[in-house]
């Protein structure tokens, strides 16, 4: 094969440099307007460089004296992490029997969980509200978390019930001829090969829980029992904006994810069958 020209060499890199530096630009201008010592949107490093931002984020606290941000951190990962076990538990069953078997009303029920992914977040505010409110748990991250799994559950059984059709049936049959049941099979066989498909679920699933502010805003009433969304919308005001905490409590926000995104990047590129057959 014939090597690539010092030309082509020099633009296709030059062409990649371009694109790291405009997609970094605006992570790169949070970064900076979080260590400004002004509340502006300024780019220059002429106000100079300090972390007072994140330290008073960081160590904001409650009317008690308690450790005000530590909690809404601790809320934040709580109602992420229970909404992704939560949608994905239930999904695994529901997306199996959906992608294994014929029954009536299959296409239907398919069809309702797709038609709930249609509406947003704000028109179940009202109703979820009043629920939530007549079962007391307002306020509650249980009463949250119940409420992010009834848009967790039908998309992860979609995702799922998809990736579950890819897997071939001849395994499973195997396995019973060899005297497993259908619960060993799904839990020995099925799950270890969906593994790219239940990393990538529940990442989505936790991402759209840790970033969702209309309902959080709306069910918390209490500042111990906001989610960091909340928290944020808090640094902007009707008549002014403190740019430099909001963008502070931004980059704070974000390392979970990102933390869970590499945790979890060895599941989502192993191959389908990985494991599946000896030799």
């Amino acid at each position: 094969m014939r090597a690539p020209s010092t030309t082509r060499v020099v633009l296709t890199h030059a062409a990649l440099t371009v694109v790291t530096v405009v997609t970094l630009l605006p992570v790169l201008w949070v970064v900076r307007i979080a260590l400004a010592t002004t509340q502006g949107f300024s780019l220059g490093l002429s106000g100079g460089v300090t972390g007072a931002n994140f330290v008073d984020v960081v160590s904001t606290t409650s009317a008690d004296g308690g450790w005000l941000f530590g909690r809404q951190l601790f809320n934040s990962i709580a109602v992420s992490s229970a909404t992704a076990v939560m949608g994905v538990g239930l999904a695994c069953t529901a997306g199996y029997a959906l992608s294994r078997w014929s029954f009536p009303g299959r296409d239907r029920l398919m069809a309702t969980f797709l038609l709930t992914q249609m509406f947003p977040g704000v028109v179940m505010a009202i109703p979820l509200y009043i629920l939530l409110d007549g079962l007391h748990l307002l306020d509650s991250m249980t009463g949250l978390v119940l409420v992010y799994s009834t848009t967790a559950v039908p998309f992860a059984t979609w995702n799922l019930k998809g990736y579950f059709d890819t897997i071939p049936r001849e395994l499973e049959e195997a396995a019973m001829m060899d005297g497993a049941s259908r619960f060993t099979t799904f839990w020995r066989i099925i799950l270890p090969l969906a593994r790219p498909a239940l990393a990538v679920t529940a990442l989505f699933s936790f991402m759209t829980a840790w970033n969702e502010f209309i309902l959080a805003a709306t069910l918390m009433g209490d500042e111990r029992a906001y989610t960091l969304p909340v928290v944020l919308n808090g640094y902007v005001g009707e008549f002014g904006a403190e740019w430099g905490r909001f963008a502070a409590g931004a980059l704070i926000a974000s390392v979970p994810v990102v933390a869970l995104f590499f945790l979890l990047q060895k599941q989502l590129v192993e191959g389908l069958t990985a494991g599946g057959v000896k030799g």
